[in-house]
């Protein structure tokens, strides 16, 4: 397959907590170099970048030395708390060695349903990103649960991505996980398993084939992932789901080489 048609400005980048934290529950120190090393790259170069990041509660976990997240919602909370500290504090460290600023950003989904608060956030993402300053955008898990009167959870991260991508006209959603694309099987359980290159239309089929949820250490699965795209193809946005265990990765989707897969309306095939 050759080049793909990727024009994109103002990019969403998603990276999950199986990127950011080893099997192990150890910090992968590497992936935050990294990314921050690619981003602040990019940046320079002119290009607007939002960065949804998960594993506020991995490295909440690693941080106080547990092994397992803990029953209770209240405990869920706290320790995704001390996580989002840390998380920021990793983040501001290598983002600083590259020269470039960034802001944390935590919302509820509240936040989207009400006009005027919507607005707010969204203005204040323009003014991040009119003084190229990137925006790390997390749900702010310490008010948001499913037991609140209020639509607060967004469910997971790659939903918030979709709808931060949605409401900032965001051109591109490139989703950072630990599996290489979409595959017509799941390829942990299957040897034969052939990663499909482009998608132009999710359906029951493609959902039928993503299963259940993800690592120990996080909440989503490709199922989530495949909401994501499919909220991106409504909209005639484009999304490439690939590997982000080296996120400089997404150099080579922006120049636009054939790797993960990239959902897009502008798909011929779906092979």
């Amino acid at each position: 397959m050759g080049t793909r048609k990727i024009n994109a400005n103002r990019i969403v980048v998603k990276v999950g907590t199986s990127s950011l934290i080893h099997p192990n529950g150890a910090i992968n120190l590497e992936t935050f170099d990294q990314l921050a090393y690619t981003l602040s790259a990019l940046n320079n170069q002119g290009k607007e970048l939002i960065l949804v990041s998960s594993g506020a509660m991995g490295v909440g976990l690693n941080k106080m030395h547990l092994k397992q997240r803990p029953a209770e919602i209240g405990a869920q909370q706290a320790l995704s708390a001390i996580g989002q500290s840390e998380l920021m504090t990793l983040f501001t460290q290598r983002f600083d060695h590259y020269l470039t600023d960034i802001a944390q950003v935590l919302l509820t989904h509240d936040i989207f349903d009400y006009p005027k608060s919507n607005k707010f956030v969204m203005d204040t993402f323009n003014c991040l990103l009119k003084d190229n300053v990137v925006p790390v955008v997390n749900e702010n898990d310490t008010v948001a649960t499913d037991e609140l009167d209020h639509r607060t959870t967004f469910g997971d991260n790659d939903q918030l991505s979709a709808i931060v991508a949605s409401h900032m006209n965001a051109d591109l959603l490139i989703v950072l996980s630990d599996i290489d694309g979409f595959y017509d099987q799941n390829p942990k359980k299957f040897t034969d398993a052939h990663l499909i290159s482009e998608v132009s239309n999710v359906a029951d089929d493609e959902f039928t084939v993503a299963g259940g949820s993800g690592s120990r250490f996080g909440t989503g699965g490709m199922h989530t992932k495949l909401l994501a795209a499919q909220r991106m193809l409504a909209e005639n946005r484009q999304m490439v789901l690939a590997n982000g265990k080296d996120p400089q990765i997404i150099f080579d989707i922006l120049a636009g080489k054939p790797v993960g897969t990239l959902f897009s309306k502008e798909c011929v095939t779906h092979e």
